[in-house]
């Protein structure tokens, strides 16, 4: 399966027993979709490895303790250590209304009530406290937060965000 197939899961952090059992580091509000799943994609040598999963438990906050077959021992969870997690994008839900994936949305228009079309959505930065639209707009990048408040529809089929943001916030990054 190619990495462009699949969604970001999490990364493993370190080792939560003798027998092989791992600690992940989620990067998802829905770390319980891995409970449904029977597989995870590992990145291993710039390539996507299957491994079956045994069993997953909630660990404290944000980490979820995973038992994958054929890793039985220390040595074998050293071998995943830091290693991204990856996947299907069949496995994520179908969202409705506002929701959305930030990978969903890429390649959108995003339309201001008062400003009238942004521009289109060419990456999201998640990276910040408040996750944040990245907007080419005419050459010139403008930066919006994505924020409910802010955003009133989403047109799936004509790949539209209507949004209302504060006035002013759009032109902060125009030329005058």
């Amino acid at each position: 399966m190619d990495k462009k197939d699949c969604f970001y899961f999490g990364t493993i952090v370190r080792k939560f027993s003798f027998k092989g059992e791992l600690l992940v580091k989620t990067d998802t509000d829905q770390p319980e979709l891995i409970e449904q799943l029977e597989v995870v994609l590992i990145e291993k040598n710039n390539g996507l490895m299957p491994y079956f999963i045994s069993s997953t438990h909630l660990h404290k906050s944000a980490l979820l303790r995973l038992k994958l077959e054929d890793v039985d021992d220390e040595k074998a969870a050293d071998a995943l250590m830091k290693c991204d997690l990856y996947l299907p994008m069949s496995a994520l839900p179908k969202l409705n209304g506002n929701k959305f994936y930030y990978h969903e949305v890429i390649g959108f228009t995003v339309s201001d009530e008062r400003f009238g079309p942004v521009g289109e959505i060419t990456g999201v930065n998640d990276q910040t406290a408040q996750a944040i639209f990245e907007i080419d707009h005419h050459s010139n990048e403008v930066l919006i937060p994505i924020n409910d408040d802010f955003i009133k529809r989403v047109d799936r089929e004509k790949k539209i965000i209507f949004m209302d943001v504060p006035q002013g916030l759009i032109q902060l990054y125009l030329p005058e």
